[in-house]
């Protein structure tokens, strides 16, 4: 969601009318529920608690997508958040505006049938059933309106540290859970390929989450990631939103980025 400056993208964005409401055409709405008929069905047993009550309570349309304001109505009533539409990427001071005023920004266009399988922008798609069934829990509610406040008040060298810690929770988060490691981060729960790598392949590395070590943790957004941090507890979000996360920062930028776990871009076809 986050670019700055913004990257150019083919997608172009709807509008919706005067009554809230999108009109889509029968292909995207085709393109909704073969996506969401995909993933539904792997994450039982994947995806963490929280989100699969998330996704009882927003009850998303399975054949067409889901207008914004139906999912608003939602939100508000769980945890005083609302969406917000904007274009397919924004700038970071945008991005963490919306978020400080409990506003989640979706990107109201849909993938193209081309891109289906993978897509670099976050769509519609991955923005409502990724991100908003958790957006109906308190913890991860009050972990993103704080990481909002925080980010707007940031300078650009402190954003950068900052979209770490989003990255490997929000994102692609993993908790710990009795009945083994479960999913909450959206970057997985909206990819089937991440879903079951996440979970399943002996590849990536999985450590607990430390947020010293976040904050000093590069990613790569174009590949399978190469490590997961590990919530010990969900309410955990909760407590991390009340730590002086800017003192983290700082002491992070003292100890320095890790070396990171991907070759460079240029070396990946090599």
């Amino acid at each position: 969601m986050i670019s700055s400056p913004p990257k150019k993208t083919k997608y172009i964005s709807r509008q919706s009318d005067e009554n809230g409401i999108i009109q889509w055409s029968d292909e995207e709405n085709q393109i909704w529920q073969q996506l969401y008929e995909r993933q539904v069905t792997l994450l039982p047993g994947r995806a963490c608690d929280q989100y699969m009550q998330g996704l009882d309570l927003i009850n998303l349309t399975k054949d067409r997508i889901p207008q914004l304001k139906d999912i608003d109505e939602v939100l508000m009533r769980e945890t005083g958040w609302k969406t917000a539409e904007v274009p397919a990427l924004i700038n970071f001071t945008e991005f963490f505006t919306l978020l400080a005023n409990k506003q989640f920004p979706v990107a109201t266009f849909i993938r193209s049938k081309e891109e289906f399988d993978y897509l670099q922008e976050p769509d519609i798609f991955h923005e409502i059933f990724g991100h908003c069934p958790l957006l109906t829990n308190p913890a991860f509610a009050e972990f993103t309106h704080t990481y909002g406040k925080l980010g707007l008040a940031a300078n650009k060298e402190d954003r950068a540290y900052l979209a770490r810690l989003y990255w490997f929770t929000v994102e692609f988060g993993l908790l710990k859970t009795p009945d083994g490691l479960r999913i909450y981060g959206g970057g997985i729960l909206s990819s089937p390929g991440e879903t079951h790598y996440a979970l399943e392949s002996d590849i990536p590395e999985r450590h607990p989450l430390n947020p010293i070590d976040v904050l000093r943790t590069p990613y790569r957004i174009d590949i399978m990631q190469p490590l997961y941090y590990v919530l010990e507890d969900f309410d955990n979000l909760f407590d991390i939103s009340q730590m002086d996360i800017m003192a983290l920062v700082e002491e992070a930028k003292k100890l320095g980025l890790f070396e990171p776990k991907f070759p460079p871009k240029n070396k990946l076809a090599s």
